[in-house]
């Protein structure tokens, strides 16, 4: 899934070539009402993105595991098949398709899709605050769960949830009612500075230090990295056992345990 670097380097690119210009033709028919309209805004909220047009209305993206945006020349050859795109928006000079997002549709409050997020994560400034106070009132039961629960903080994705937590020798099973507020806050800091990072240098010519990882050395250890699936989607947690310490293990059922 793409996190909320990419979408932002999505935004910026997308802002380059397409603000300020008129949509010249709109498909499927469900976006034709695009036609005619001239690009406002392109703003991107963790991992949601927002067109704005003329004439009060925005057209809502959000990628999860499959969605992408490209950029095209008029008669380039795109890298997808046809089939595959969701949204294609010509213009006189360029053509933006966005290939298999699962969500795309036009709305005229453009805050609406968006309202349950929590801060961004990468906006500046960046409101802390609001972030510790969404945690404690969280009902994720991990650190690992509460750092992807966009409710209290959006844009994190699994690769930043695994590498932060790494970063500060932090158990990703660890309860949150164990983590005291500094530490929170220190997580939380760490995740944006390695995501605002990557707005310089894409992750993928990122050198990882745990995630994608299993069962290769520790960076600072040499422990062999684990994976574990977590919570109730088993999104894969990577962590050094030995920086990290390793999962909780559940208590045994009365009857099995020892006298």
């Amino acid at each position: 899934m793409p996190e909320g670097d990419t979408i932002w380097r999505t935004a910026a690119a997308l802002r380059r070539r397409i603000a300020g210009k008129v949509v010249t033709d709109a498909r499927p028919a469900a976006i034709a009402r695009l036609k005619g309209r001239r690009v406002e805004l392109v703003e991107p909220n963790g991992k949601h993105l927002l067109m704005h047009f003329e004439g009060g209305i925005a057209l809502h993206s959000h990628m999860r595991m499959t969605g992408s945006w490209h950029l095209y020349r008029p008669g380039e050859r795109w890298r997808q098949p046809e089939w595959r795109a969701t949204a294609v928006l010509s213009f006189e000079d360029v053509v933006a398709v966005c290939f298999a997002a699962p969500v795309m549709e036009l709305v005229r409050d453009a805050q609406a899709p968006i309202a349950h997020l929590g801060p961004d994560l990468l906006v500046d400034p960046f409101d802390l605050d609001a972030v510790i106070g969404r945690a404690r009132r969280s009902d994720a039961p991990t650190l690992g769960e509460l750092l992807l629960e966009q409710r209290v903080c959006a844009g994190i994705g699994n690769i930043y949830k695994c590498e932060s937590l790494w970063a500060l020798r932090l158990n990703a099973w660890m309860p949150i009612a164990d983590v005291d507020e500094g530490r929170l806050r220190q997580l939380y800091l760490t995740a944006r500075d390695l995501m605002r990072r990557n707005l310089v240098t894409p992750i993928a010519r990122q050198r990882h230090a745990v995630h994608g990882r299993g069962g290769r050395p520790c960076p600072r250890c040499a422990t062999p990295i684990k994976v574990r699936a977590q919570g109730e989607q088993a999104r894969l947690t990577y962590f050094c056992p030995r920086c990290q310490g390793e999962p909780a293990r559940k208590a045994l059922p009365t009857q099995m345990r020892c006298s």
